[in-house]
């Protein structure tokens, strides 16, 4: 997933609402969102080739998405796969389901919403490891840094800030906003060393690229209720859809 915007107890009927597009190589093998058979409580993607999720939603009251993080060299091949963070901790089982203790550093450098215990949380392994508190409201994550947010984050913040200020009630309206082919590069940006880079390809929110673009675009939203819909359509290399995927689920109330 390379961009996502949450809204988090920022909405009189959505105390969670995230929508975000997972950018990735077509020829990745990735399964659609589903219940999983493991862990029926967990609602993910899977990506087949390293076993975990890039989003995910679990009914016992937890919700994780991940970006990559550029601007801090390639990546590492031989460190655990970032799936795996979310993978364990939406389980609830294995090496990293506790997230407060996880050992950032096996994973190459990422950006990670986390929603546990009515709590929300950024995390992030790159200049240093750090944890903050999300206050309600919204907020985004794309390939950049949390403090030097990629222009296309701001921008698909704005329009699920507008979203909830007209009082709509449909989350698939959300969708239009993540089809977005324009440019998003401010100028001065793009620099090959730099941990604000900005490749002018990977500027717009849906990217359409016949060998790395848009594979699916996601929709979660959970009322003050605790009923929830994780919505999921999904792209080929040409960016015409291919399908989609609509999962009910229930979460815990306090």
């Amino acid at each position: 997933m390379c961009i996502v915007a949450f809204a988090w107890k920022a909405h009189p009927r959505w105390q969670l609402v995230a929508i975000g597009n997972r950018d990735e190589l077509h020829a990745r093998p990735a399964e659609p969102a589903h219940r999983w058979e493991q862990a029926e409580h967990l609602l993910a993607g899977r990506d087949t080739l390293a076993g975990g999720t890039w989003l995910g939603i679990s009914e016992e009251g937890r919700f994780a998405v991940v970006t990559n993080l550029y601007g801090f060299g390639p990546p590492v091949p031989e460190r655990a796969s970032r799936g795996d963070l979310l993978k364990d901790f939406l389980s609830g089982d294995g090496r990293y389901a506790d997230i407060g203790s996880a050992e950032y550093s096996d994973f190459n450098p990422f950006n990670l919403i986390t929603v546990a215990q009515d709590e929300a949380l950024v995390h992030s392994n790159r200049p240093d490891k750090s944890t903050s508190i999300l206050p309600g409201g919204v907020h985004g994550l794309s390939n950049g840094m949390i403090q030097q947010p990629w222009a296309k984050s701001p921008e698909l913040n704005s329009r699920l800030e507008r979203w909830m200020a007209n009082g709509s009630d449909d989350p698939a309206m959300l969708f239009e906003y993540l089809l977005d082919q324009n440019s998003h590069e401010p100028a001065g940006l793009w620099g090959p060393s730099s941990a604000t880079s900005l490749r002018p390809e990977h500027s717009p929110i849906f990217i359409r690229n016949p060998t790395y673009g848009t594979r699916c675009s996601t929709v979660v939203a959970i009322d003050h209720s605790g009923n929830g819909v994780f919505i999921e359509r999904r792209f080929a290399a040409s960016g015409s859809a291919t399908g989609e995927t609509s999962l009910p689920f229930a979460w815990p109330t306090p």
